[in-house]
C-alpha cells in the first residue's frame, strides 16, 4: 500500500492525472471514501491525463458516464444509490473484460458495494486529514503501476 498525502483539490487532480497518463486499458480503480472525500476530482484529474476535454461529473444518477475521445476511454461508475444485488444486474464486467466496449480506464465510485472484482484492479481510498487536507491510500490487487 502506498500513501500519498494531497494538501488540496489540485493535488488530488494532479494524482488523478497521473493516473490517466500511465495507466493501460484494462485497468480497473476502486474508489472508496467519505462524501466529498475527492472521488469525482480524482476522475477528472484522470479524464485530463487522458486527454478528455468533455466536463467530467459525477454518474450518481446515471450510473456509467462514458468518455471515448481520450488517449484510451474512461468509464466512470458510480454506485452511491445501488444495493449490492443491483449491483450484480448491471454486468460491470463487460467493462474491465473489454467485451462490448472498447477496453479502457474503469473508475467505479463506492466500490465497496461491489458483491463481485475483477481479477487485477487499484483500490484508491481517499481520506480526510487535518484542515482541509485529504490523503489517499492506493492498494494493488494482481496489478502494477
Amino acid at each position: 500500500m502506498t500513501k500519498i498525502f494531497l494538501p488540496d483539490k489540485e493535488a488530488t487532480q494532479q494524482l488523478g492525472i497521473t493516473l490517466g497518463e500511465t495507466l493501460a486499458a484494462g485497468s480497473v480503480i476502486l474508489l472508496e471514501g467519505d462524501l466529498g472525500a475527492g472521488k469525482t476530482t480524482l476522475v477528472q484529474g484522470i479524464g485530463k491525463g487522458l486527454g478528455i476535454t468533455d466536463s467530467i461529473v459525477s454518474p450518481t444518477f446515471t450510473l456509467i458516464n462514458e468518455y471515448t475521445e481520450g488517449r484510451i476511454p474512461l468509464y466512470h461508475l458510480d454506485l452511491y444509490r445501488l444495493e449490492p444485488q443491483e449491483v450484480t444486474g448491471l454486468n460491470l464486467e463487460s467493462y474491465w473484460e473489454g467485451m462490448e466496449v472498447t477496453p479502457g480506464i474503469v473508475a467505479i465510485e463506492w466500490a465497496e458495494r461491489m458483491p463481485y472484482k475483477p481479477d487485477s484492479y487499484l483500490i484508491v481510498r481517499l481520506m480526510y486529514g487535518q484542515e482541509g487536507t485529504r490523503q489517499a491510500e492506493i492498494t494493488t490487487v494482481n496489478c502494477q503501476i
